[in-house]
């Protein structure tokens, strides 16, 4: 399937730079993964407890030619061969975004080649389109540290935001939640481990339990940092491993429960899981039992595709290709933007 002639092959570069992994990624057809490089800075930021704006800017210019050569390489490939460029603009850290966005522009100057701009989460929507073909009308359940959104979509590349998160989204949560506890970062996969080993004993509010589409993770955060100074106050022993349960099943029946009244009212035949909390296994679980109750399909990106990484937005970048979306070279990357 291609613009002009059926019979050809597209291959899209995706690159990805909007955080502290930096990625290049050929992507043939949309749903062929030919070759994938990530540099991965979460060992630098460890130290520091989260990630640290200058320092990931600093190393995505250190890495970028190296990882986009490697990814060449890796798939035999020169940039001749190569259709189209897809870039993140944005969301993300600004001078992270800022590297991978020049060095797409530069390479589509230099080699005359279409520039795709890509939102980021429709990068994490198209991850799944890798494992098998998005069927419509889908949910896309997209949960990560900086997003909490439930969109609808009734055909490729069209984007309907049935609601998000207010304050907090569930990844950024999860990553407090967890250093409340005690665990490093990033605490959110550790956090997720360790509920698997208690009980759901302590009392905590589902957030936001209403019939809206919304999502509000302050409330909990709060409460657990609450519960867990009162019981320091009156030298309780603050039991870890249940208090990381019960957190997880607050936080994630807040997202099952939006996610069951969406596919009943949209008569939704698919959901998909997209961000880097599709990786949390509590949260595969539920949405598993919930689909397989409501009689839907439930589509989850592998762990590799979880987390940022090139190859969504190559995959995202074809059906932008498709769609007509194309930037000039005055593309500028943005810390926040809105998919629709």
């Amino acid at each position: 399937m291609n613009c002009g002639d059926d019979m050809k092959d597209t291959y899209i570069l995706g690159i990805e730079s909007s955080c502290d992994e930096t990625s290049a990624s050929i992507i043939k057809n949309g749903t062929e993964e030919i070759s994938t490089v990530i540099s991965s800075q979460i060992d630098i930021h460890k130290d520091y407890g989260g990630v640290v704006p200058e320092i990931a800017s600093r190393n995505h210019v250190k890495n970028i030619t190296i990882v986009l050569e490697e990814c060449l390489e890796k798939a035999n490939m020169t940039m001749d061969e190569i259709d189209a460029i897809a870039i993140t603009y944005g969301p993300g850290l600004i001078g992270s975004l800022l590297v991978g966005l020049e060095a797409a522009k530069t390479l589509a100057f230099i080699y005359n080649k279409p520039l795709i701009p890509v939102h980021h989460i429709a990068g994490h929507i198209y991850a799944n389109s890798l494992v098998k073909p998005l069927e419509f009308p889908l949910l896309a359940v997209v949960v990560s540290g900086g997003h909490t959104e439930l969109i609808k979509m009734d055909k490729h590349y069209s984007f309907k935001k049935l609601g998000g998160t207010l304050d907090d989204a569930i990844g950024e949560c999860y990553d407090k939640v967890a250093r409340v506890i005690g665990l490093e970062y990033p605490g959110g996969p550790k956090l997720d481990k360790l509920a698997h080993e208690g009980k759901d004993t302590y009392d905590l509010p589902i957030p936001l339990n209403d019939d809206t589409y919304n999502f509000s993770f302050s409330g909990l955060k709060s409460a657990v940092i609450n519960l867990a100074h009162n019981e320091e106050q009156r030298n309780n022993e603050i039991r870890k491993a249940d208090l990381a349960c019960s957190f997880e099943n607050a936080a994630i029946s807040s997202i099952t429960n939006k996610t069951k009244k969406a596919i009943e009212e949209f008569n939704i035949k698919t959901v998909i899981i997209a961000g880097g909390v599709a990786a949390n296994s509590f949260l595969r679980e539920e949405m598993q039992k919930l689909c397989d109750e409501l009689k839907v399909d439930l589509s989850i990106p592998p762990m590799n595709y979880c987390t940022d990484n090139a190859a969504m937005i190559g995959a995202a970048g074809y059906y932008a290709y498709l769609d007509g979306r194309k930037a000039d070279l005055k593309l500028n990357a943005k810390s926040q933007d809105t998919l629709i």
